[in-house]
């Protein structure tokens, strides 16, 4: 990436971030992702290490930080290729995609594989026959559903959860490939209506959008993947004609956070105020956080924060879940006080944040640019 300066009305001087292909970068969307990843590593380790209803529970509703990627995705994606079509065939198209996102999947596979076989905690649940065990881990390694394994039942990725939303993420670019790029922005609107509405259906049943990860739940995921993927695409095909509001990185994070951290709401008068909460936060407030941060300038400042943000975000999402497995198996099994347990989880926090960064800087980055100049693809925004 470059940075150039360009001079705004008052003659200062503006930094701006582009991509390599000359496009300006959104850097405060790229904030934005590793604010929301950040949260849901929050969301994590204090609900599996305390307890979902306890006054340590924190980030109630960060899972809904999956519905914010898969809208962030979808308007990034529809900017980096919406574009490039007719130089650009369907098959580079999945190369490119897997290039960017595969190498992490891999690695987050090893490291859920390595977390469960060495978890000093997880001895008297983490039993799985040795066949069962690497199939779940090659399972792992394609990105495909895993069979069960023991203290991971209801996992569709039993060996690194968050994975199940990258699943949901290649079948997005697919569906863009094949179908969505063609469509009118006035058809995108419509699908993203009409599945926005079965969305508040679902939510209102089910209490909550956290559903898709496992499998009694999984018909969620190809639901909440199209209603926010969707939504980002047709976002990006409109946003020329909706004005635009700029707020900084800041304030957009503390409304997130504000938003996940929102109470469990009651059922009253046959009505989930609790689903119908996540759904109204799906369809309104994050289409509003996405057309503000890319309307939003990060200014000199915060250029640097929101690069390292947005960098850290994929690697920090793929690779926390095998370690916030163990605290979770340390609090279940030692029941150790509340004081020691807080103690261990600020050492796991920035413990995550450092490992994601070395992992990105020594093994992501390295084998992406080796792959790319090995297939001679031209680096995007995406």
């Amino acid at each position: 990436m470059n940075d150039v300066s360009t001079l705004g009305k008052t003659g200062s001087a503006v930094q701006v971030d582009r991509t390599s292909t000359g496009k300006e970068h959104f850097e405060v969307l790229d904030g934005l992702r590793g604010s929301a990843a950040i949260l849901i590593v929050i969301f994590h380790v204090f609900n599996y290490s305390f307890g979902w209803d306890t006054p340590l529970s924190l980030m109630h509703h960060a899972y809904l930080a999956v519905d914010f990627f898969f809208g962030l995705s979808g308007f990034v994606v529809a900017y980096a290729y919406d574009d490039r079509w007719t130089r650009m065939s369907t098959l580079q198209f999945f190369r490119i995609r897997l290039i960017r996102l595969h190498p992490l999947v891999l690695v987050g596979a090893t490291f859920g594989l390595l977390g469960y076989l060495l978890d000093p905690f997880g001895k008297g649940i983490n039993h799985t026959s040795t066949p069962m065990l690497l199939l779940a881990y090659v399972t792992s390694l394609l990105l495909l559903p895993s069979p069960p394994v023991g203290g991971r039942q209801d996992e569709s990725q039993a060996l690194n959860g968050p994975a199940w939303s990258l699943m949901q993420e290649y079948l997005g670019n697919i569906a863009y490939a094949l179908i969505l790029r063609r469509l009118r922005a006035l058809t995108l609107g419509i699908i993203f209506g009409f599945s926005g509405l079965l969305l508040i259906w679902v939510a209102n049943m089910k209490g909550s959008m956290d559903g898709g990860w496992g499998y009694p739940n999984i018909w969620m995921a190809p639901l909440r993947l199209t209603v926010s993927f969707v939504m980002g695409l047709w976002l990006y095909r409109i946003q020329g004609r909706i004005r635009r509001p700029k707020l900084g990185l800041l304030f957009l994070s503390i409304l997130l956070v504000v938003i996940f951290q929102a109470p469990k709401f009651p059922n009253a008068g046959g009505l989930s105020f609790n689903g119908l909460y996540d759904a109204a936060c799906v369809l309104f407030l994050f289409p509003l956080i996405i057309i503000c941060g890319a309307h939003s300038n990060a200014g000199a400042g915060m250029m640097r924060l929101c690069k390292f943000s947005g960098r850290l975000s994929y690697p920090l999402y793929i690779t926390h879940i095998p370690f916030v497995y163990i605290i979770a198996n340390f609090a279940h099994t030692r029941h150790p006080a509340k004081s020691v347990l807080l103690t261990w989880i600020f050492l796991l926090l920035p413990f995550v944040i450092a490992l994601a960064w070395l992992v990105l800087k020594y093994f992501d980055e390295p084998v992406r640019a080796w792959l790319t100049r090995r297939y001679g693809i031209k680096r995007t925004a995406a």
